[in-house]
């Protein structure tokens, strides 16, 4: 969540994994439960584009994440996102990498797979830019291909947005992927959303820091550690 960015960014690649916007009844669902601002809405809730209300297309399974988890997931990475790379995949709507662009991270990479949905969110991304440069770049494809065959930033990437969908058993090699293949910083952090019930195998050097549970989701922020 082919590809046009709204600004040049660090890694580019092809992918055809499932995203959120596939996620409905077994194949890659969006997110659960409605935003505050409304079906077909999406309302950025911290930062320079606090209380912006964005278009979000009609396309199975896609929800944009509902204010509380967004809130929720910030208010526990608090001064960890200004300044940050950051990389948002199986992208959907955006709603979680918008808000870190908001908060003054220094760049965003949105991964989606599906064409449709990645246009609208380059559509969003004009919104805010308004006629200037915004930090972001949107790649259209699979996420696993393009975590093994794009190549990564100097230094890794500060934070990462993973919400895979729910049921594909795409959490764990994604996690992989991003461990083995030099996604990460030394010390970056990791949010992972899955369907509850799933223990998702995760590197032996992420520490959990913190977790929540709506609906039928979990959701976990791990810190990474470098390998002894």
């Amino acid at each position: 969540m082919k590809k046009r960015a709204s600004s040049q960014g660090p890694a580019r690649g092809k992918s055809n994994a499932p995203s959120r916007a596939d996620k409905q009844h077994g194949k890659q669902s969006g997110k659960r439960g409605q935003a505050a601002a409304g079906p077909g809405r999406l309302r950025i809730i911290g930062g320079r584009f606090k209380r912006r209300l964005l278009n979000v297309i009609d396309a199975p399974g896609l929800r944009p994440t509902p204010d509380r988890v967004r809130e929720t997931l910030y208010n526990w990475l608090g001064f960890h996102v200004g300044g940050a790379r950051v990389l948002d995949l199986y992208a959907g709507s955006g709603a979680l990498g918008l808000e870190a662009l908001s908060r003054e991270a220094a760049h965003v990479t949105f991964v989606e797979r599906d064409s449709r949905v990645a246009r609208a969110l380059e559509a969003n991304l004009a919104t805010l830019a308004n006629g200037d440069s915004l930090p972001t770049q949107v790649v259209t494809g699979d996420v696993l291909h393009w975590l093994e065959t794009a190549t990564p930033a100097a230094g890794g990437m500060d934070l990462v947005l993973l919400d895979p969908p729910f049921r594909l058993e795409l959490a764990a090699a994604s996690c992989a992927l991003l461990e083995a293949h030099g996604w990460l910083s030394d010390d970056a952090m990791i949010y992972l959303e899955v369907e509850s019930g799933l223990d998702p195998v995760v590197p032996a050097n992420w520490q959990l820091h913190r977790e929540s549970r709506a609906g039928d989701s979990h959701g976990r922020l791990y810190r990474r550690h470098p390998p002894a």
